[in-house]
């Protein structure tokens, strides 16, 4: 016979196992190697172009990497760090980087790396990846300033404009 103070230990730890379970990935939600390793790539060129990316996303994007299948001598590290370990992600991320050959050095000339992140962005939004609006901001307000507005610049920022305002009115922008 079961006594009551066991019955209900067994019945917490089954509650602990089950609230677990239900944070774990379902299968369809796991990443393949090849959207882990994009995943990664994204993130070196947000930091190498000055992008602020918190220790907490370094790690995640590490933990996502491992259970996705990337092998690199140091990406158990990054992925197993602890909360008062977070000061060493950026560290470890670099090496994971290295380790897969996917460190990025954004082009040494100023005018040069504005051009790189810009045409970043717009790949980005070209691929879904970003929304186009909240990319045409980021190349509105991060680049085409220090470029002193380029005319090569001028359909993307004057899209900007058609986006934020349809997206105000409530209405999608416009696919022509």
């Amino acid at each position: 016979m079961i006594s009551d103070g066991r019955r209900n230990s067994m019945a917490a730890a089954s509650a602990d196992v089950r609230a677990f379970s239900s944070r774990l990935p379902e299968r369809e939600d796991l990443m393949t190697p090849d959207d882990a390793l994009d995943q990664l790539r994204h993130i070196a060129r947000e930091r190498a172009f000055g992008r602020h990316v918190g220790s907490d996303r370094l790690i995640q994007a590490g933990v996502g990497a491992l259970i996705a299948g990337v092998e690199s001598p140091s990406l158990a590290m990054l992925a197993g760090l602890l909360r008062s370990e977070e000061p060493e992600a950026p560290i470890l991320f670099d090496q994971v980087l290295e380790e897969l050959g996917l460190l990025f050095q954004p082009p040494a000339d100023p005018e040069a790396a504005k051009w790189a992140m810009a045409y970043w962005i717009a790949g980005r939004i070209a691929d879904g990846s970003l929304d186009p609006a909240a990319g045409t901001h980021l190349i509105w307000a991060d680049i085409a300033f220090d470029l002193d507005y380029p005319e090569e610049l001028e359909p993307l920022v004057a899209a900007r404009t058609t986006w934020t305002v349809g997206r105000r009115a409530g209405a999608s922008p416009s696919k022509n």
